[in-house]
């Protein structure tokens, strides 16, 4: 009964903290764009690039 006491103000620090970091993280545009990273990764517009930095051109025709 004793441990409750301690447990328990415990837990509600945690949730009130997990509850702080959400609000927090849906303020600040965390998930305004959720489809973005998901189409970009499917999207193959990496080129090669040369030491310089210069990109060279593609090869093949799209």
């Amino acid at each position: 009964m004793q441990s409750l006491y301690l447990l328990i103000p415990i837990a509600l620090i945690f949730c009130a903290l997990a509850i702080k970091l959400i609000l927090w993280a849906i303020n600040s545009g965390q998930y305004d764009d959720l489809d973005k990273e998901a189409w970009r990764v499917l999207r193959d517009e990496d080129r090669p690039v040369r030491d310089n930095g210069i990109e060279l051109q593609d090869s093949q025709d799209d």
